[in-house]
């Protein structure tokens, strides 16, 4: 019958098709997308408060699409819930660089160095859990003030983990928590900040000879 309403307010009877709903986990995809975005500089943090508050209190998916239309790669740029890596006997494995970080990631590697650099990785959530089960070489992490690694839940079996922390920052609030569990079996865990360039320890320097 012509002239009847659909659940969106649309008449049915002119040939529109009613708007798909937006979910919890729609919502969520496009705020991780707008926060990335925000940390590669592309939206001001007065844009990124008018998006996500918008994005927050959307119903449909078209009104979510509106929000990242404007980013270029945006679909690619999403952070996923598990990555899973799985090499043994290979060459050095590397996260560096303008990664995403996504909340939960599995080690499942033997017998090959493991490097992952937070200096400049892509952070939407607030904690990452990495599962291990490794056995040999060196799982190196190189954080940056902001991020705090947790060891509490990681056993070591004939391994051993060496943690240098950089100098505190009390201005510097916890970004990312990085929760380390499973098991190392032989090998080394090394967490350290990324060494200093020659300007910054030149400024260092100069600072605390004033």
């Amino acid at each position: 019958m012509s002239g009847e309403t659909s659940p969106t307010g649309k008449h049915s009877g002119d040939g529109s098709s009613p708007e798909l709903r937006a979910s919890h986990a729609d919502r969520d995809r496009v705020v991780d997308v707008l926060r990335i975005a925000a940390g590669d500089g592309l939206l001001t943090a007065a844009e990124l408060d008018e998006r996500l508050e918008t994005a927050l209190s959307a119903r449909t998916l078209s009104e979510l699409t509106t929000l990242t239309a404007d980013l270029p790669g945006a679909a690619e740029a999403e952070a996923k819930d598990v990555v899973r890596i799985q090499q043994v006997h290979s060459g050095a494995i590397e996260r560096v660089g303008r990664w995403v970080v996504p909340r939960k990631l599995e080690l499942s590697v033997y017998w090959c160095d493991v490097t992952l650099d937070f200096t400049e990785a892509v952070i939407t959530h607030d904690t990452l859990r990495i599962e291990m089960d490794t056995a040999g070489k060196t799982l190196t992490l190189i954080t940056r003030p902001g991020i705090v690694i947790d060891a509490d839940d990681l056993q070591l079996v004939f391994s051993k983990i060496k943690y240098r922390k950089a100098p505190p920052s009390p201005d510097v609030p916890v970004a990312l928590r990085v929760q380390l569990a499973g098991t190392k079996t032989h090998g080394r865990v090394v967490v350290k900040p990324r060494r200093r360039t020659f300007g910054q320890w030149l400024t260092r320097r100069q600072a605390l000879k004033a």
